[in-house]
């Protein structure tokens, strides 16, 4: 789904369109209601100066992937009408899914494509976390790059424990305060962080086993953290719609390590203990340097290549641009 919302001021060049162009990926604490889904697509498309690319509902995560491109301030105020809908449409008190979550609106980080800097993200980061805060009393945290704290640019630190270790800490340590907003998880959207990063990669391997200890032990062989491999971040999970074990990854530097790197590192593994990988997926998009001509058949995705790439995401928003 793409639902572009207002034209880019642009220059040509050689007859194609040129314009700062950034990212801005909304993780969402909602996987199941399409009504509600299709509600924040909606209020996201409306502010000019940006569109929504694509949308990535997962009903077991209970999480939905919203990816949006165009100028920065046409993202803040995307973000910030999806926000404020969010709040109005879910409840985190009743949510169940086996993704880690601290927010109905978990993440948000900005991301530079063109013409825009990591310190415009930051500013961006900065001023949509500030507006949430005034606007909803939502809680902020600020991560990666835009992080205030050196401890607090890993998104896994912030939210070990879930929301109510996150709640304990917020309530009996000062250095927990959030970088805006209330020193308390707003009452049915938690807290959110906002961010400015590189490119990510979520990207989730099913093992033919079910058993999520296979999954587990697979995991914690190739994150970075435990010596595994760079730019790699895993947890091992069970599926319950599909009955299979999911090793599921982010991956912050596909430069260092490719997906057909982990790929064949998580297979190999996966068969060293009696399984093996039987599918892979993309959640959201990619760069198209990220993904070989042949990666629908080496990484065995369910989702063709093609259809995951972020710059055909774009093109289709914005005939002619140049990316």
């Amino acid at each position: 789904m793409i639902l572009p919302s207002g034209n880019l001021q642009h220059d040509d060049r050689d007859g194609k369109a040129s314009f700062p162009l950034a990212e801005c990926v909304i993780n969402v604490s909602e996987g199941r209601d399409q009504t509600c889904l299709r509600e924040l697509a909606r209020t996201a498309a409306v502010p000019p100066g940006a569109a929504l690319l694509h949308w990535d509902a997962d009903v077991d995560h209970h999480r939905t992937v919203f990816t949006l491109a165009g100028s920065l301030p046409g993202l803040e105020q995307a973000a910030a009408a999806m926000c404020r809908r969010a709040v109005d449409l879910l409840d985190l008190s009743r949510h169940q899914g086996v993704h880690p979550r601290i927010g109905a609106v978990d993440v948000i980080p900005f991301v530079p494509i063109r013409g825009v800097s990591m310190s415009d993200c930051i500013r961006s980061a900065r001023r949509l976390g500030k507006a949430l805060a005034e606007e909803i009393q939502l809680p902020v945290y600020l991560y990666e790059r835009a992080a205030t704290q050196r401890t607090r640019r890993s998104l896994a630190y912030l939210r070990r424990g879930g929301l109510e270790a996150l709640r304990r800490r917020m309530a009996g340590d000062p250095d927990w305060t959030p970088d805006f907003g209330p020193p308390r998880p707003h009452p049915t959207a938690g807290v959110s962080c906002v961010g400015a990063r590189d490119y990510l990669i979520a990207y989730n391997m099913f093992l033919e086993d079910p058993d999520p200890a296979a999954a587990r032990n697979v995991a914690a062989r190739i994150r970075e953290r435990d010596g595994g491999l760079p730019g790699v971040k895993a947890l091992g999970l069970w599926i319950g719609s599909r009955n299979q074990a999911q090793v599921s990854t982010n991956l912050t530097d596909y430069r260092r390590t490719s997906l057909v790197r982990l790929f064949e590192a998580t297979d190999r593994l996966a068969r060293a203990m009696g399984t093996r990988v039987s599918s892979s997926e993309i959640v959201g998009l990619a760069p198209r340097d990220a993904l070989d001509t042949d990666a629908t058949a080496r990484l065995r995705l369910e989702n063709p290549a093609p259809e995951s790439i972020l710059e055909e995401r774009i093109r289709q928003a914005w005939p002619g641009i140049h990316v």
